[in-house]
């Protein structure tokens, strides 16, 4: 049995270290999963704060400790519970590391979205995650041959204080000739872990455009890794985060190049003030028959606070000859000529710092095609930049 086997592998495979290359930056020794109960629930109190978003949706289900609720549903789409025998589950993310191992082991709800062969959804598809105790949480989403739509997972939290174990596995496939936006937001309380896997299958001539926005958690890990597995895929995936206090954000990203002629764009940019922690660890990865493949990954960080820490680490793994590789990482302070010039000119230090980090963000929001989630995108980031 599928729990069966997951549980015996969870079990038997110890809490990640900083021996662990993976891990050497992210110390989760104060961590233990089984400590996370399930948390009572006066009447429906587990749904989440306010949301992020404000948009016209195409199906919305909410996700708590009680289950998933439907509330609306796409006609000719199938947006419904996922099943335990849906022959796609566990196929990009099994039980082979300790917290993939717990999710396949303990999920209860999750959904399954199929979009069939040719249907395009004009308007987006939109979840919302309540994270409270333990929480896990698994999506499975197909786009079928030359299909289009957009999906937004929101991970929050029902209250500023809630303590709790978030646990989310996401399987993509995107299939010949189809697009797909995905977007993952996480906004959770400052006292919530938060661990993400989510993996994505690119197939001939398809796109997936993703984005990644981290504002909340106290630490944890997401995982994000993309597929290029036919030919002319394409994938662009931009994340925006800012940490403050004591949090500590980790993001580990994969673009593994398996057919030829692939395309992948990996962007990432991060602002950082009080003690807070960023680290970004990206891997391109181009098989042998991956010629004339077009990768490139970066991470930028924004350092306002002197006790900062970011940890930046691109590679390339290529084992093709015809290809073009590049990445770029940097960690920098807000630039003195440019708080000097803007000074100059009668504003305020805090009002001058705010226009810096705006900038600096702006380029990564660019590409974020959904305008109400690149506007939702910009509004948590200017939240946390402080007020003059």
């Amino acid at each position: 049995m599928t729990r069966d086997a997951a549980l015996e592998a969870y079990r038997s495979l110890p809490v990640p270290d900083t021996t662990e290359e993976h891990w050497r930056f992210t110390d989760l020794a104060d961590f233990d999963p089984d400590s996370f109960g399930h948390v009572p629930r006066p009447g429906r109190g587990t749904r989440p704060a306010e949301t992020m978003l404000d948009l016209d949706v195409a199906g919305y289900a909410t996700v708590t400790e009680d289950g998933i609720e439907i509330e609306r549903a796409p006609e000719g789409v199938t947006f419904a519970p996922l099943p335990e025998d849906e022959e796609r589950l566990y196929s990009l993310v099994a039980w082979d590391e300790k917290f993939a191992a717990h999710n396949a082991a303990a999920w209860r709800h999750g959904l399954l979205v199929v979009v069939p062969k040719g249907v395009v959804l004009e308007r987006p598809l939109y979840v919302r995650v309540a994270v409270t105790g333990q929480t896990f949480w698994r999506l499975v989403l197909v786009t079928e041959e030359g299909a289009q739509a957009s999906l937004i997972e929101e991970y929050a939290s029902p209250s500023p204080d809630t303590v709790a174990y978030s646990n989310a596995v996401t399987e993509l496939f995107v299939e010949p000739a189809s697009k797909l936006e995905y977007v993952s937001l996480q906004n959770l309380s400052r006292e919530t872990w938060h661990f993400a896997t989510h993996h994505a299958r690119v197939e001939r001539d398809a796109e997936l455009d993703w984005v990644a926005g981290g504002f909340g958690s106290k630490k944890g890990k997401t995982r994000i890794q993309n597929d290029l597995n036919g030919q002319g895929a394409t994938s662009r995936v931009t994340g925006a985060y800012f940490a403050d206090g004591t949090q500590h954000l980790d993001y580990d990203t994969f673009q593994e190049h398996i057919a030829p002629s692939c395309t992948s764009d990996f962007a990432f940019k991060g602002a950082l003030r009080d003690e807070a922690t960023a680290v970004w660890r990206g891997m391109i990865r181009v098989e042998p028959n991956a010629q004339k493949t077009n990768a490139y990954q970066e991470c930028r960080n924004l350092m306002l606070s002197p006790t900062t820490h970011a940890v930046p680490i691109p590679g390339l793994e290529i084992m093709a000859n015809d290809v073009r590789c590049t990445h770029g990482a940097t960690v920098g302070r807000v630039d003195r000529e440019q708080l000097f010039y803007l000074m100059a000119r009668g504003l305020p230090r805090a009002e001058a710092e705010r226009l810096i980090v705006r900038g600096f963000f702006q380029d990564v929001l660019d590409r974020i095609e959904l305008e109400p989630v690149r506007e939702a995108v910009t509004a948590a980031l200017e939240a946390r930049i402080p007020e003059a």
